[in-house]
């Protein structure tokens, strides 16, 4: 099977403001995402041969591009694969552009999560025929919280070391969120603050949830043969990863909640694409998915970044922060930057690429000389995920 390394390159990225998005719709953001992308690679929509566009709860058809961007009669794909759908974007535009079958492309992610008219992602969420709906049926809270009560009883952690740990995740999105101009959350938050807020599903309180959010981020992508037609400080693509679970954590007592094969078979895919052999050791930054500050421990460990069950010791000496050995979710993550399902892997790709280029939006937010970054996402909920990662870097 041969690999996408350095096939494929990033010649501009654009991303909305998130948020609570009230004043704009879609269209409004997908506009904001892809004319800042456009100005980055110096193009214009006339220049644009084919387009993927994902999103998860918004229009099912082409015209979620096409009718903002003007564009002319071009193939324009719609893509959905929960909240790896902002990959699955990037990762089908950049298979058409290593076919040959296009020179320049866009791939784009929006969502406008906000218009539901109801709080929350809805009701009923996991719902099959092998666990018909009680009531709401299962929630995503109510998952995370099982994946968290049961990190903490095999690793031995009481219930205030395992609460305090999660607080400290939190601290850390909301410590880098609150930096970042583009972020909805933009609040720093104390360890005490989030052990002592409104529980959701025990152990996760207010501050152990990412918002729900609007938001859009897109980007402009050719061969890299073409790359220094637009710029010369272009980024290509290393590798992907794409696993779907069979769900059978649902139903399996054997499931334990503390290890995500999806994410770990994703990792496998693309860190052998990418010719990764210690990902601790060679990735500088990472933008993974923390819907839930449970969900960044057991997706850093599942990511093979620590050991298992050792997530607390790093996170106490300050491994993942700006100016630790690797730092995740630099950006804010889901948690403070928001989670738009269908934007978030492209805009988790945004902030590697910026920062690669050494082009953080604030200088304080700015890496020393990082040439390799990460982006993770998963959707579903532990014992049925899918899962899409997306590796970048200098050529």
């Amino acid at each position: 099977m041969e690999s996408i390394k350095d096939k494929v390159a990033i010649v501009g990225m654009g991303c909305s403001q998130f948020g609570e998005l009230w004043n704009k719709d879609a269209e409004d953001l997908v506009i904001e995402a892809a004319y800042e992308a456009y100005a980055d690679a110096g193009v214009g929509s006339n220049d644009i041969q084919a387009a993927w566009v994902g999103t998860q709860k918004g229009s099912t058809a082409a015209g979620t591009l096409v009718s903002p961007l003007k564009l002319k009669s071009i193939p324009v794909t719609r893509v959905e694969n929960a909240c790896g759908t902002g990959h699955e974007a990037l990762r089908n535009a950049c298979y058409g552009l290593a076919s040959k079958s296009f020179d320049l492309v866009l791939a784009l992610g929006v969502e406008k999560l906000k218009d539901a008219g109801f709080g929350g992602l809805g009701a009923a969420i996991g719902v099959d025929k092998w666990h018909p709906t009680v009531g709401y049926g299962t929630t995503p809270p109510g998952r995370y919280a099982l994946a968290a009560t049961r990190y903490f009883y095999k690793y031995g952690l009481s219930r205030e070391e395992g609460k305090r740990t999660l607080a400290k995740i939190s601290v850390k999105s909301h410590h880098n969120g609150a930096r970042n101009p583009r972020a909805h959350l933009r609040r720093e938050i104390t360890v005490e603050q989030a052990m002592n807020a409104p529980i959701i599903a025990w152990p996760l309180g207010l501050f152990d949830a990412c918002g729900v959010t609007d938001g859009a981020a897109a980007a402009i992508m050719c061969r890299t043969e073409d790359a220094k037609k637009y710029r010369k400080d272009y980024v290509t693509f290393k590798g992907f990863g794409a696993a779907s679970g069979p769900g059978m954590g649902k139903i399996l007592t054997s499931y334990d909640y503390t290890w995500w094969d999806e994410t770990e078979f994703a990792a496998q895919q693309a860190y052998e694409q990418a010719g990764i052999k210690d990902p601790r050791a060679e990735l500088d930054t990472v933008e993974l998915h923390d819907c839930f500050s449970i969900a960044e421990l057991v997706a850093t460990e599942s990511l093979y970044l620590c050991p298992r069950g050792k997530y607390r010791e790093n996170i106490d000496a300050g491994t993942f922060h700006q100016e630790g050995e690797i730092p995740i979710n630099l950006s804010g993550g889901l948690k403070s930057f928001g989670h738009p399902i269908g934007a978030s892997g492209c805009r988790e790709t945004y902030e590697i690429y910026k920062q690669l280029q050494g082009k953080a939006d604030l200088p304080s937010r700015q890496l020393k000389n990082p040439r390799l970054g990460l982006a993770h996402n998963q959707g579903g909920h532990p014992g049925k995920f899918v899962c899409n990662i997306t590796i970048v870097g200098l050529p």
